[in-house]
This record gives structure tokens, C-alpha cells and sequence, in this order.
């Protein structure tokens, strides 16, 4: 064993193994002097071996109606969309309790003895009302002079009207 040893790291065989790969090298590289063999296309004289893998039934497997349809479009802007939570339908919102008039103080007239009527403009209708009388909802006429108009309603809140301005006033919905 010992002179095995020896041997195999003695520099004559390093040399010699060295020298030897180069030689294998350069006849590879030249070819060995010989051709390669010609390559041409043979028709097998076996049969073509079976699949082990059933893949009659692979075309029904990926057929478009065996899916079910998605619910809705995946492919959207949002990437957080999902199919898992369906939110609950939001309820309608309460309907309005109060609604906005274009009121406008056109001036007031007063016959004989009679009272003062004052002439108003409800929006594009033109309307006549005596001192006390309802214009809208909730809202009557306290007074009327020959610069301004007061409206108040049935909690006491007052509209004071210049003449020939228009002003919204909000009126609950009957």
C-alpha cells in the first residue's frame, strides 16, 4: 500500500498523466484522424409506446361549460376586487323633509279700507296674499311695508324680505 502511495505521488506519474490528457486533447481536437458516422432519418419498426396518463378525458376537463361562471369581471382596474364578500344593498336614503322656495317681494297694495295685500313672486308664480294669509307651508305674512316683507312660520322664526330680492327660504314638505 505504501509504495502505491508512493507512486501515485511521484512527479514522473503526475508528468505522465499530464502529458497523457494533453495527447487525448489534441486527438480530439484533429479528430482522430477518422469521420463521424452519417446521421439519416429511420422509420421506427416499433410501434409508438402508450401513454400511461389518460388524456382522452383532457379535453373535456379544460371545455368552456364544464366552469361555472364567474360572477362578475375579474380582470377590472380594482386589484382588490373579490367574489367572497358581497356587501349588503346600502338603503335608500330618507326622503327630504324640507324643501327650498325662491321667494320675491314685489311690493304690497291697499284698496279703501281694506287690508294690505302683498304681491310675492313663489318661484315663476305670481301671488297675491293679505297680511296673515298662508304663502307656503308653515310660513304666513306678519307685515308688510313699502321696503320689506316679514314671513314667520308657526315656531315664531321670522324672513325678513327686501323688495325685489329674491331669497330661498326652506319650507317643510307636506
Amino acid at each position: 500500500m505504501k509504495s502505491l502511495t508512493q507512486s501515485l505521488r511521484s512527479r514522473w506519474f503526475v508528468a505522465a498523466v499530464h502529458a497523457g490528457f494533453w495527447l487525448l486533447l489534441y486527438l480530439a481536437a484533429t479528430s482522430f484522424g477518422g469521420k463521424a458516422p452519417e446521421f439519416r432519418e429511420a422509420e421506427a419498426a416499433s410501434t409508438p409506446a402508450q401513454s400511461p396518463a389518460p388524456v382522452a378525458k383532457l379535453e373535456q376537463l379544460f371545455a368552456p361549460g364544464v366552469w361555472p361562471k364567474a360572477v362578475a369581471d375579474t380582470n377590472t382596474l380594482n386589484p382588490f376586487f373579490t367574489r367572497h364578500f358581497i356587501p349588503p344593498p346600502t338603503p335608500a336614503p330618507p326622503p327630504p323633509t324640507t324643501r327650498k322656495i325662491e321667494v320675491t317681494y314685489q311690493g304690497f297694495y291697499q284698496t279703501g279700507d281694506g287690508p294690505k295685500h302683498a304681491l310675492l313672486k313663489l318661484g315663476e308664480a305670481l301671488s297675491f296674499a293679505p297680511i296673515g294669509a298662508r304663502v307656503a307651508t308653515n310660513l304666513f305674512v306678519a307685515a308688510a311695508t313699502m321696503q320689506a316683507l316679514t314671513l314667520t312660520n308657526l315656531a315664531g322664526q321670522t324672513n325678513v324680505l327686501l323688495l325685489n330680492t329674491k331669497k330661498e327660504i326652506e319650507v317643510p314638505i307636506q
